[in-house]
C-alpha cells in the first residue's frame, strides 16, 4: 500500500509541475520582449514622464535609486521623491540631490483607512504633471535608456499602463537565492481579474488614473493597487506587462528581510483571505517541494522522486532565465527550499493578519485593510 500511495504522490506532483511548465513557457514567451523600442529621434517627439518614489526608512538604497534616474537620457523628465516620515537619514539623503532637481516632497500620517504607501503614491500623484506617471520602488534601478523604452512601448501600443518585472543583477546573495516566490506566481496565475503587474516599476497615463481611481483614494485600502488598476486597464486592451532584460534596463536589489515582509503582508491577501485557501496552498506547496524525499520513503521510486525533482528544477529554471541576469542554471537545484520556504511564509502570513499583527514598515496594516476577495 506504502509503495502505492508514495507513486501516486509523485505522478501528482510530476503532472502539476508539467502544467505550470506548459503554463509558464506560454506566459513568459508572452510577456517577453528583446528589441529596442526606440531610437534617439524617437524620443525627441515622446511625452513627458513624473517618476514619483515613495520612501520610507530606505538609506540603504535611496542613493543608487536617485543616480539610476538622474542618469536616464529622456530629457522631459521631472523626479519627485516623497519621505513617509523616515526615522533614519533618508530625508536627507533626498535632500541632497535638490541641485539636480530632484523635488522632495515631505510626507505625513495617512489619514484613518488609508495604508501608508497608497497614501504616498497618490501625494506623489497630485504633485505629478507629466503625461505619465512613472512609480518607482526604492530597490528599482533604471538604465538610462530605461524610461525611454518604456514610454516608447506604451505610446506604440496604445497602452495607460505598462508594469516591468525586473531582474536581479546581485545574484549571488542569499536574498536572491532563496527568495520568495511572489511574482513566480503572478506569472503562472495570471489571467484577467487577477492580472501580474509589479509593484517595483509600473508607468500610468496620469490624467486616466487620476480620473479613473479619485486620485487613488478608491485604493486606499488595497494591498496591491497596481493589480486592481491593471485589471481594469487590461479589460480595455490598455495594459501591457514586461519582463525585463538588458536592453530594456530596469533592475532591482531588495533586502531578504524586506522581501520576507513584503510577501507577509501580500500571501493572505492574495489568497482571498481565506483560511481553507492558505493550508490547501501550504499542503501542496509542501508535498511538490519534498517530493524529491520520496525515495528516502521507498528506494525503488527513485526515478520517479528524480524526475519530479527534475521536473520542479526546470519550471523554476523557466522562470529564473527572465528574472535573473545570470546564474539561473545553477539556481534552479535550490527549487524544493525555495518552494517549501515560501510555504512556510504562505503560512506565517494567514497567522499574521487572523491575529492582526501584520506591519509595514513598522506601521501596523491589519485594520486598514478591507477584508474583500482579490
Amino acid at each position: 500500500m506504502e509503495i502505492y500511495l508514495v507513486g501516486a504522490w509523485l505522478v501528482a506532483t510530476s503532472t502539476a509541475e508539467l502544467v505550470a511548465i506548459a503554463r509558464l513557457r506560454a506566459m513568459l514567451a508572452r510577456f517577453h520582449r528583446r528589441e529596442l523600442l526606440s531610437t534617439p529621434s524617437m524620443v525627441r517627439e515622446l511625452p513627458s514622464v513624473s517618476v514619483c518614489i515613495p520612501a520610507r526608512n530606505e538609506r540603504h538604497a535611496m542613493t543608487r535609486c536617485l543616480e539610476s534616474v538622474l542618469g536616464s537620457n529622456y530629457s522631459k523628465l521631472e523626479v519627485i521623491v516623497l519621505d513617509d516620515e523616515s526615522v533614519d537619514n533618508t530625508s536627507s539623503l533626498i535632500k541632497s540631490f535638490a541641485k539636480d532637481g530632484v523635488r522632495f516632497v515631505d510626507g505625513s500620517t495617512p489619514p484613518v483607512g488609508w495604508l501608508g504607501k497608497n497614501y504616498a503614491l497618490s501625494v506623489l500623484l497630485g504633485e505629478a504633471s507629466g503625461t505619465y506617471v512613472l512609480f518607482l520602488d526604492v530597490d528599482t534601478v533604471l538604465a538610462p535608456h530605461a524610461i525611454a523604452q518604456l514610454v516608447a512601448y506604451a505610446e506604440s501600443t496604445q497602452s495607460t499602463m505598462v508594469s516591468v518585472l525586473p531582474q536581479r543583477s546581485d545574484v549571488w546573495r542569499m536574498s536572491v537565492v532563496v527568495a520568495p516566490l511572489r511574482y513566480f506566481w503572478h506569472v503562472l496565475f495570471h489571467r484577467p481579474s487577477r492580472p501580474v503587474a509589479a509593484s517595483s516599476a509600473w508607468m500610468v497615463r496620469r490624467k486616466a488614473l487620476v480620473q479613473d481611481f479619485a486620485e487613488l483614494a478608491s485604493l486606499r485600502s488595497d494591498v496591491e493597487p497596481e493589480v486592481t488598476i491593471a485589471r481594469k486597464y487590461l479589460a480595455e486592451g490598455a495594459y501591457r506587462f514586461l519582463t525585463s532584460h538588458q536592453l530594456l534596463g530596469v533592475s532591482y536589489e531588495k533586502r531578504m528581510s524586506s522581501q520576507i515582509e513584503t510577501t507577509i503582508r501580500l500571501r493572505y491577501p492574495q489568497l482571498g483571505f481565506s483560511v481553507w485557501r492558505s493550508v490547501l496552498s501550504c499542503l501542496l506547496k509542501l508535498g511538490v517541494g519534498s517530493a524529491p524525499c520520496a525515495a528516502a520513503i521507498v528506494p525503488s521510486l527513485w526515478p520517479l522522486a528524480l524526475a519530479s525533482y527534475l521536473l520542479g528544477a526546470y519550471c523554476y529554471l523557466l522562470y529564473l532565465l527572465f528574472v535573473w541576469e545570470r546564474g539561473a542554471w545553477l539556481g534552479m537545484w535550490l527549487w524544493p527550499f525555495v518552494l517549501l520556504g515560501d510555504a512556510w511564509l504562505t503560512l506565517v502570513s494567514m497567522i499574521r493578519y487572523q491575529t492582526n499583527s501584520v506591519t509595514w514598515k513598522g506601521r501596523p496594516i491589519t485594520s486598514q485593510v478591507a477584508r474583500e476577495e482579490v
